[in-house]
């Protein structure tokens, strides 16, 4: 017997890292949530390697926290280690990483759920969605309760039909033992969301005390951290070390004669899984000339001895991943304290979503995180933050957050679901970013802070912060660009060690530091005006000075890109009709129907002819009097 047990705003179901930021979000934004979880024991889940940020994510991340959101935040709070990935490359691809306290971030993440005025944190199983005139207005739970609302975000990781696999045995379960969301697939399918298989996988966890950590290559953190917030003013000291290990001819000699044994191989795994993340088995396969495989062993809290064996995802059976592991040098005694296994789920597909991430048949309910085909921590995050924020202006009746992919990385992860949509778990990287140089982690709040301020989610004390660090950095460049320093011996040895051309007479220091291998730190005994300023700062205008050019160019790319995005094309266009438009290209516009140009030319099988005819057509239509 159902009973009406709340009525509030907005319904988000799963507390994982999707279901946190659009619950969040949603509340701070005035409207009353309640955010529904199998288990309040895991919010806030890792059920794969707690750490949070790395390549592309650490971006992702830097993204959120200048947005409002608090993955950065509770990760900093609760860090074992900081590491700037990428620092031998240019400033595009340094990415920050922190390896989490696993518990201790779920701990943080609960606290600051039930703190937030407007949320309520309720354990549940939801099983239905409840719609009303092609508008959803409940959610049902296994008890009976029914949570009345006018919008909902789905956001229930891999818990949708969840299958386990290890060897020959598979069975219903979510991550982590948990109990599988099985009525919520039916009520979706009910609904016309089209569900898909996919799966992803985690390593094992071993016993700290059976490693032999000597036999294995030390992985410090950085002396100096870069935080994933930039609210972080008093980053937490590093308190563990990770390490790194090889695979070698042996553990793939295990493997190769037990791949007969992989549900994988052996066609039990129907679901998809991540190219970028594949099991140690499919590595082993697919480069089979490679003689040695990276093998990240990772602390998984301050409290526990359970170390985190990255690289070895497998779904292999238990004998042989216990075999396999005593091959790396240093796990020659392993104790094995939790198998890895693959997991099957059910998600939707993305190109039946707008951008706003909303789904296009049913007003009112919207997708975030793994339910939506990504895979990752911070993809999850940076999905459920603009979902959230997205169903409280539909209710005020405000347009939706729509990033451009020249604005952040956030941006493009969801313009590539809604617009390419994804035939296997999407993973962020910084590949994927046509204006990478642009949207580099250091200046992701002078790209999206002004928003999350007019949005409601920055306070006017940060937003001030905020804007004095930008006038330092400005002032920064106007020095560096005005300031000339003489030729001396000092420098001009200086110069030559790093190969570069000794000086004849003064030079502006903005034209020194555009040399290559010459840095603002290896200025300073020849900068005598130089300032006292907080590394972000200097960081900041030496690239800004540095890479002028290359950022130029890459903003007039931006700015041609978003004359076609200011070009919106009607809702109700039949583009069946559209003299000119190839087959496909009918199809496919028909299908995910492009809210401007711009989306619509980076549809697969739309081509630059399509989009000339689109132009033309848009440009009659203006003509014979339509909007």
């Amino acid at each position: 017997m159902r009973f009406l047990a709340e009525t509030v705003d907005i319904c988000v179901i799963g507390a994982g890292h999707a279901g946190i930021e659009a619950a969040l979000a949603a509340a701070r934004l005035g409207k009353r949530t309640a955010l529904l979880t199998l288990n309040l024991d895991t919010v806030g889940n890792m059920p794969c390697n707690p750490c949070i940020g790395g390549t592309a994510k650490g971006q992702l991340v830097r993204e959120i926290d200048a947005l409002g959101g608090e993955m950065g935040k509770a990760a900093d709070e609760t860090t074992l280690q900081f590491r700037m990935l990428g620092r031998g490359k240019g400033p595009a691809l340094h990415s920050p990483r922190v390896q989490s306290d696993r518990r201790a971030y779920q701990a943080s993440m609960k606290g600051r759920l039930e703190r937030q005025p407007g949320l309520l944190l309720r354990q549940g199983e939801a099983v239905e969605i409840l719609t009303e005139e092609g508008a959803v207005c409940g959610v049902a739970l296994r008890t009976g309760a029914v949570f009345a609302c006018r919008a909902v975000v789905v956001a229930c990781g891999t818990y949708l039909k969840g299958r386990v696999f290890l060897g020959d045995v598979n069975y219903e379960s979510g991550p982590d033992g948990l109990f599988p969301a099985n009525a919520l697939s039916q009520s979706l399918s009910a609904l016309g969301v089209q569900l898909r298989r996919f799966k992803t996988g985690t390593p094992a966890r071993v016993l700290r005390s059976s490693l032999d950590f000597s036999k294995m290559q030390v992985q410090p953190g950085d002396p100096e951290p870069t935080t994933l917030s930039f609210e972080t003013t008093d980053p937490r000291p590093n308190r563990e070390v990770c390490y790194l290990t090889y695979t070698n001819s042996e553990t793939h000699r295990i493997i190769r004669e037990n791949l007969h044994r992989s549900p994988l191989y052996g066609g039990d795994i129907v679901g998809i899984g991540p190219r970028y993340c594949p099991s140690i088995e499919d590595k082993v396969v697919r480069f089979a000339e490679k003689e040695a495989h990276q093998i990240f062993v990772e602390p998984t809290g301050a409290d526990t001895d359970e170390m985190y064996v990255q690289g070895m995802s497998s779904s292999l059976p238990e004998d042989v991943q216990l075999a396999m592991l005593r091959t790396l040098p240093g796990f020659e005694n392993v104790h094995m304290m939790r198998t890895a296994y693959a997991i099957e789920y059910d998600c939707c597909d993305p190109l039946d979503l707008l951008p706003s991430l909303e789904f296009k048949q049913l007003r009112g309910l919207y997708g975030a995180g793994q339910f939506n085909g990504t895979s990752g921590y911070e993809e999850a995050a940076a999905q459920g933050l603009i979902a959230g924020i997205n169903a409280a202006r539909a209710l005020d009746g405000k347009d939706p957050v729509i990033l451009p992919r020249s604005s952040s990385y956030i941006g493009t992860l969801i313009d590539d679901l809604v617009t390419k949509g994804t035939d296997e778990p999407y993973r962020m990287m910084t590949s994927r970013s046509e204006y990478r140089l642009l949207l580099r982690q250091d200046n992701a709040d002078a790209r999206l802070t002004p928003l999350g301020y007019e949005l409601g989610l920055i306070s006017e004390e940060r937003y001030l912060s905020f804007q004095e660090k930008q006038r330092a950095i400005a002032d920064e460049v106007r020095r560096l660009r005005k300031t000339s320093v003489p030729a001396s011996e000092g420098l001009n040895a200086l110069l030559v060690s790093i190969g570069s051309s000794p000086l004849q007479n003064g030079i502006r220091l903005a034209e020194l530091l555009r040399r290559p291998h010459l840095g603002y730190a290896d200025l300073a005994p020849y900068d005598v005006t130089r300032p006292a300023l907080p590394r972000e700062v200097w960081e900041e205008a030496e690239i800004l000075i540095k890479y002028e050019g290359y950022l130029s160019r890459q903003e007039r790319q931006a700015e041609e890109a978003r004359r076609l995005e200011n070009r919106p094309l009607p809702e109700d266009t039949d583009y069946e009709s559209i003299l000119g438009l190839r087959l496909e290209a009918r199809q496919k516009l028909q299908r995910i129907r492009p809210a401007t140009v711009g989306q619509a030319a980076r549809i697969s099988g739309v081509s630059p002819a399509d989009i000339s005819v689109l132009l033309i057509w848009l440009e009659q239509r203006k003509r014979g009097g339509h909007a």
